[in-house]
């Protein structure tokens, strides 16, 4: 795959970089991500048995309530949480966890809302490298 540049809208500002994790279904974290390891435990899930830490999870948006929140801040404080996170448009639950992470542990991962288009050229395994304004380098 040729390098390919795709410019979404930085919901979190920051720089991250790691091995694509695709899905485009949504992915509830309440008993669908073990923040003990990283993996992705909802065995109804197209990802299920992988594993998201440091990695960058491409994903629609959540599915769930603000408990999602809650299982993403402990991944982040246990050090098992992605790298970054990709959507297709802005997802407050990731967002929050961002935020609080950033307060509590001085730890937090960029988000990026992509266009649906752009969305769909990201594939598993694709290194991509998060920048600060929102531009994906995917090779």
């Amino acid at each position: 795959m040729e390098r390919l540049i795709l410019i979404g809208k930085p919901v979190i500002s920051g720089k991250a970089s790691g091995i694509a994790l695709v899905s485009r279904e949504p992915l509830s974290f309440w008993g669908g991500y073990d923040w003990k390891s990283g993996e992705i435990t909802d065995r109804r899930h197209p990802l299920s048995g992988e594993n998201a830490r440091g990695k960058v999870l491409v994903v629609p948006f959540t599915r769930g309530s603000s408990t999602t929140t809650a299982v993403l801040l402990e991944a982040i404080r246990e050090g098992t949480a992605p790298a970054a996170i990709v959507t297709t448009a802005t997802d407050f639950f990731f967002a929050l966890a961002s935020v609080v992470a950033g307060e509590l542990y001085e730890k937090s991962f960029p988000l990026i809302a992509l266009s649906e288009s752009d969305f769909g050229m990201i594939k598993t395994g694709d290194q991509v490298e998060v920048m600060e304004d929102g531009k994906l380098i995917v090779n």
